[in-house]
């Protein structure tokens, strides 16, 4: 297995999505991508991924930043995956894993004891010309969102928060943790920020 790089040109691919309407790579020319391939919809980790994508959407978007999944899922799992954790950007089906094979990142894998063929979570940032900007290989499910999101900063690719739009969502963020805790819990009451 030998991953694309940054500099290489993305393959072109037309996948189905999670409705089974057909999405071209080039439906995105002209725009910053981030595919990002995931194992399995609906597995703790990929959940974990997914929602840190979705919750970090706006932060992406202001980037110029589009964002496409893809796994071997079927697009009716697909659906069920979006629509049970309200994913605000597009799933794609790569059935007989064909795009992951042109990606670079279907090959064997081990896990308890057992090897076999399988995803390799890797993502590829493509510029707006359709080269690989970038490669995030090196993450947590739970951080994926952060590494993107930092690489976009450090590259100054992202348009920063004022003042008062940090603090209203550090507030957002805080009355949002506090609300799910539990009735009894001290902290439930705390001031916010």
């Amino acid at each position: 297995m030998t991953p694309l790089k940054a500099g290489d040109i993305a393959p072109k691919f037309s996948l189905p999505d999670q409705d089974g309407e057909e999405v071209n790579l080039t439906d995105f020319q002209g725009q910053r991508v981030l595919v990002y391939f995931y194992p399995k919809a609906m597995t703790p980790g990929c959940t974990v991924q997914a929602c840190g994508l979705r919750d970090n959407m706006d932060d992406l978007k202001k980037a110029g930043v589009e964002v496409l999944g893809i796994s071997t899922d079927k697009p009716e799992k697909l659906s069920r995956f979006a629509e049970k954790e309200l994913l605000n950007f597009t799933l794609l089906s790569d059935e007989n894993h064909q795009v992951c094979e042109q990606f670079g990142v279907w090959g064997e894998k081990s896990f308890m004891g057992k090897t076999y063929d399988g995803i390799h979570r890797i993502s590829f940032l493509i510029d707006a010309d359709g080269k690989i900007e970038h490669v995030f290989d090196d993450f947590k499910t739970s951080n994926h969102h952060d590494v993107v999101l930092n690489w976009l900063k450090e590259k100054r690719l992202m348009q920063s928060k004022t003042p008062g739009e940090e603090a209203l969502a550090r507030r957002l963020f805080y009355s949002h943790c506090l609300s799910r805790r539990p009735p009894n819990h001290p902290a439930r009451h705390a001031p916010l920020l």
